[in-house]
């Protein structure tokens, strides 16, 4: 192993010499083996893209895995700890930690994560940590025959990897997600580095297999009904499958939660608006219980899209408050006892400065948790779509949208026809919002990709039916409340093919 001066502070680095990879894959049979990694999944593997038009074409190579980053955004998200980095800068994880949430997927910018089928917890490359600590090296650059796969302490000016890495021209995947990756190539084709770059083999198969096209699954190359990111001819031979981590639950979950907390908001601001009494029964009873029951809706869906349900309890036994995940289930545990209390107050008959508090109280904190979403996508930096700065107040009129929709329903009375031509406002709104989501000038073809495949690609069904659906509630001032609940119905149409597209770009 690369020799490390005891007084000299360790951060571990890796570098794949591309120029010297022969494409054994030797390196992904010695890292299955050592760690056990089940079929179907991979901590390592080698990418492969032929450059060119025969005669003069190229085969390139690309050993992918985790780029140990020193600012990794999985990290971050994970709400229980159970991805950390160590001090010599190794992300490692801690099985017995992990809750199966998937959030470390959908932030990593590489599609290094993946659940362990047997153990159905998050698992990746971890620079076979447990050898590191004995003094040995990772399995991987063992049973390299060409040393390819270097590995060395970057903090030590005398070691071999850190003078390539600092004299010689080297690169990094995806540096503009300011993750600072550990994981230097050199002599790597732009063609391998960039998922978008190489297209996808005519008749989905490559050099020696055929590509898997199970729905939840994305492979790499561009197919997004534009060129590629490269200006030569490049196209995949090789690559492995990565799944899509959050899936209908997520989407259904932004819009129960949109129910529960746009029903709130709007109640207390009807109130305010002298246009629902406090004391009737839509407002003590049907609308907070309605409330209430999407909230438990809500939790039930992430529970439920947890890959180990059972440690849903670790969010707050093992707690890590800088993911918003945990500021996210706090939230809908404050909102949910708010609500009760409003429900509570409203049986007993309370004061009306009691009732004034407890509303306000509310009201405030209904908006956060409609929009704590907001700050969680943004969390997960691997999508580009998903940081648009419009969807904080997309997600709060989407949920005031939905809410009204309720109220005009369960107690509209005298002021149904507010409800209405508010509910018409909103819509209005949130198609402007789309509006501006799908025609402003994306900074990234990532971004580009997923509005593209949103608007015309695999998810353009549930996106433009949604949002006819939606339309029609421009009309519920002149027809009624049936068309506010049609356009309800419509934003979950909306929200489901927004988050499947945001994570349908390939990112390996």
């Amino acid at each position: 192993m690369a020799s490390s001066d005891a007084s000299t502070e360790i951060t571990w680095v890796k570098l794949i010499d591309q120029s010297k990879c022969i494409g054994c894959h030797a390196c992904s049979v010695a890292c299955k083996s050592e760690n056990s990694v089940p079929i179907g999944v991979n901590r390592t593997y080698v990418k492969a893209v032929d450059v060119g038009i025969f005669p003069q074409v190229r085969r390139n190579f690309q050993v992918t895995r985790c780029n140990q980053c020193l600012n990794p955004p999985c990290v971050a998200i994970c709400p229980t700890g159970a991805m950390y980095q160590r001090p010599d800068g190794i992300v490692d994880f801690d099985k017995s930690s992990c809750i199966g949430c998937k959030a470390c997927m959908a932030a990593c910018p590489y599609d290094a994560i993946f659940i362990n089928p047997d153990d159905h917890t998050a698992e990746k490359c971890n620079f076979c940590a447990h050898r590191i600590d004995v003094g040995l090296e990772p399995a991987c650059v063992s049973v390299c025959p060409t040393e390819a796969i270097l590995i060395g302490n970057i903090k030590n000016p005398a070691d071999k990897v850190s003078a390539i890495i600092h004299r010689e021209p080297v690169k990094v995947r995806r540096g503009e997600k300011s993750t600072r990756p550990k994981l230097f190539y050199k002599d790597a084709h732009e063609a391998t580095l960039d998922p978008l770059a190489a297209s996808r083999p005519k008749g989905d198969v490559f050099m020696w297999s055929q590509m898997n096209q199970d729905s939840h699954l994305i492979n790499s190359g561009h197919d997004f009904g534009d060129n590629t990111n490269h200006s030569v001819h490049a196209k995949l031979a090789y690559d492995v499958p990565h799944s899509i981590p959050w899936g209908i639950r997520v989407s259904a979950y932004t819009w129960t939660k949109g129910i529960a907390t746009g029903t709130t908001m709007g109640l207390c601001l009807a109130i305010v608006a002298n246009k629902i009494p406090s004391g009737s029964h839509g407002s003590v009873l049907f609308a907070p219980l309605v409330a209430l029951v999407a909230l438990a809706i809500t939790g039930l869906l992430l529970i439920a899209d947890l890959k180990k349900p059972g440690r849903f309890i670790f969010l707050f036994t093992k707690a890590r408050f800088e993911s918003w995940l945990v500021r996210g289930g706090i939230l809908l545990g404050i909102d949910g006892a708010l609500t009760l209390a409003w429900l509570l107050q409203g049986e007993v008959g309370s004061s009306s400065t009691i009732r004034g508090v407890i509303g306000g109280l509310l009201f405030l904190t209904s908006a956060m948790t409609a929009t704590y979403t907001a700050f969680l996508f943004a969390q997960a930096r691997a999508r580009d779509l998903w940081q648009s700065p419009l969807r904080l107040p997309h997600l709060l009129v989407q949920s005031l949208l939905v809410g009204l929709a309720v109220l005009a329903l369960v107690d509209g009375g005298q002021g149904e026809g507010l409800l209405l031509r508010s509910g018409a406002a909103l819509v209005v709104i949130h198609l402007v919002l789309v509006l501006g989501e799908v025609t402003m000038a994306h900074p990234t073809s990532h971004a580009k990709a997923a509005v593209w495949t949103m608007t015309r690609g695999k998810f353009r069904l549930p996106f433009w039916i949604g949002m006819a659906l939606t339309a029609l509630g421009v009309l519920a001032p002149i027809g009624g409340v049936t068309l506010l609940i049609v356009a309800a119905v419509g934003v979950l149409g909306y929200e489901h093919a927004y988050i499947q597209a945001g994570q349908s770009v390939p990112l390996a």
